[in-house]
């Protein structure tokens, strides 16, 4: 026992450190505190990378480790966001027979004569908590979301706390199936396993996903698993799971077109193959909204999800640019023609990488999925930190590694929050994408000489 604990004792410190800074973070830290916050997440993203070098032949160590750290915000609510209170508010609709598509809490909290007929715990406090941005609009989460909020409501119907925990729970299995089958990919991709640390471990994903409860991880989750059944050539369970996939996060369907390729490459009547794929994935996610489904759901949910592209801004790079030029050129801003035009762009992209690029094995799939999402995340109006989360993810298949990064410099992004009130400071959102496109460029330059660090076992 002595000599175990002599022979890990760094690690054994490095844990204790990041318990510690965990502990402070989940517990503590305000987020208008930025200076606190920065200093907090870059020392555990240093520690973390320095516990991953230490160790990265041990791979179960990892695992336990990484569990550890998720464990130790079980009973905290979240910090640097409040979309949780609609998550819950959600879940308690639905649990009740109330479309969340169909009445915003607005509605509710306006109307005196309770005509729905019901009554929401914790109404009040809940509006309170998400603010009235959040509340005056409809719900944009898809089904397998709700489900998951409602899931919540069941188990802990009149208790906040207690519904964080619900989720934070789901969010946390769901990383650990991210661990198990992430492990299994990379291994048929034959890469090194232990790249699936660089998710498991960084404090990005342990802070925004389980600490603050964003769903990115149960969409990747069913991504993954999806992408794993497509490399063994089970293109129908793989159509399935991408279906679910797509109806925790729309996100999924920018990539659909990519599957082209792959399709023709790798299987018999692949064209035909390729139409039944989509055909379930698209069938998986109307089966999953049927309970919903109605005239005035497709209106209200589709103009919910286009108010992202014409009327919010946070954090953007390419469009922040567009924006001042509109100002000297017209001397307004231009975003609701952008939040027009920008997505065309991005599906002219996508449409260049299915045609243009090979895509004929499953690393160079996932790597036109990587380019896809990050080209749609540059020209895209509003990015909060937690989108990081899958192009973190899919590099982890691929020659790219700038999402690392990435997600360590999407946090300068929390200096919009301070105690005056929500002011970006666009010289800190300048040096994350000066950053992480610098990196970029500098692994494709070494990637062309044929220095790029390998990433094969």
């Amino acid at each position: 026992m002595l000599t175990t604990l002599k022979n890990n004792r760094t690690t054994i410190l490095l844990v204790f450190l990041c318990m510690l800074f965990y502990i402070v973070f989940a517990y503590e830290l305000d987020r208008s505190d930025f200076i606190k916050l920065i200093t907090l997440f870059g020392a555990l993203f240093f520690i973390s990378y320095k516990i991953i070098q230490i160790n990265q032949d041990r791979f179960w160590l990892l695992a336990g480790i990484g569990i550890i750290f998720r464990l130790l915000f079980i009973a905290a609510l979240p910090n640097l966001s409040q979309d949780f209170y609609r998550f819950i508010w959600d879940g308690r609709l639905i649990t009740q027979g109330i479309s969340p598509y169909l009445f915003t809490p607005e509605n509710y909290i306006e109307d005196t004569s309770n005509s729905f007929g019901t009554i929401i715990n914790q109404a009040q406090e809940l509006y309170n908590g998400m603010g009235s941005l959040n509340g005056s609009h409809f719900s944009n989460y898809p089904a397998i979301n709700q489900l998951c909020f409602a899931i919540a409501s069941v188990f802990a119907g009149k208790n906040i706390l207690g519904s964080v925990v619900v989720v934070r729970i789901i969010l946390i299995l769901a990383d650990i199936g991210i661990l198990c089958i992430g492990k299994k990919l990379l291994l048929k991709l034959h890469l090194n396993p232990n790249q699936i640390f660089w998710y498991f471990l960084n404090p990005f994903i342990v802070i925004e996903l389980t600490g603050n409860l964003h769903f990115e991880g149960v969409m990747l989750f069913f991504l993954i698993a999806s992408l794993y059944l497509l490399h063994q050539k089970k293109w129908l369970g793989s159509a399935g799971l991408l279906g679910i996939s797509v109806s925790v996060k729309l996100i999924p369907l920018l990539f659909l077109p990519l599957y082209y390729r792959w399709f023709l490459t790798n299987l018999n009547k692949g064209f035909f193959k390729l139409a039944g794929f989509y055909c379930i994935v698209l069938g998986t996610v109307i089966l999953t909204f049927t309970p919903f489904l109605s005239a005035q759901f497709i209106s209200n949910f589709s103009e919910t999800i286009f108010l992202w592209f014409q009327n919010f801004e946070f954090n953007a790079s390419i469009y922040y640019i567009i924006r001042w030029m509109g100002f000297k050129i017209v001397g307004w801003n231009i975003i609701a023609i952008l939040g027009k035009i920008l997505p065309l762009f991005v599906i002219l992209f996508i449409l260049l990488f299915t045609l243009l690029r090979k895509n004929k094995s499953t690393q160079q799939l996932i790597t036109s999925m990587l380019f896809g999402i990050s080209i749609y995340f540059l020209l895209s109006t509003t990015i909060h930190p937690w989108y990081i989360a899958t192009p973190l993810l899919l590099s982890l298949f691929t020659k790219y590694k700038f999402p690392i990064i990435w997600s360590l410099a999407v946090m300068l992004s929390y200096t919009a929050y301070g105690v005056d009130g929500f002011s970006e400071n666009l010289y800190l959102v300048a040096l994350e994408y000066f950053t992480v496109m610098g990196v970029f460029i500098w692994e494709l330059i070494q990637l062309r000489k044929g220095t790029l660090f390998p990433s094969k076992l």
